[in-house]
């Protein structure tokens, strides 16, 4: 899919961030390993086929810096957030089926319900 648009419709339709749609495993197995910084305003989106709570978990090995974190349900809710440090393993309270990385700063965007949308950035 590529890049896609992250909307907080619970909070008035705003553009978030551009994320890379990221589904194959092998990018959500590589995720941000090795990074040491990300662009403002762009992140990452891990996809999953279904919403669990294992599937769901991130590694943060060979990761050089913290992450903001959003874990988000099936239909699009903000299910957790947290803050990751490097090399540390991170699972959701809930099931998630998307995994949303970011700079720290994201997480004052987001909070536990809101409504999301992911529309192609194309």
């Amino acid at each position: 899919m590529g890049w896609v648009q992250v909307i907080n419709r619970s909070q008035g339709e705003r553009i978030i961030l551009r994320a890379y749609w990221c589904q194959s495993f092998l990018c959500r197995l590589r995720g941000l390993t090795f990074r040491r910084s990300l662009p403002a305003g762009e992140g990452l989106l891990l996809v999953d086929s279904k919403e669990t709570i294992s599937n769901a978990g991130i590694h943060m090995w060979m990761v050089f810096m913290s992450l903001g974190v959003i874990w988000i349900n099936e239909n699009y809710q903000v299910v957790d957030t947290v803050i990751a440090e490097p090399w540390r393993f991170y699972f959701p309270s809930r099931p998630a089926r998307y995994v949303l990385e970011g700079s720290p700063s994201i997480l004052s965007l987001f909070s536990l319900g809101d409504q999301l949308e992911f529309v192609d950035a194309a």
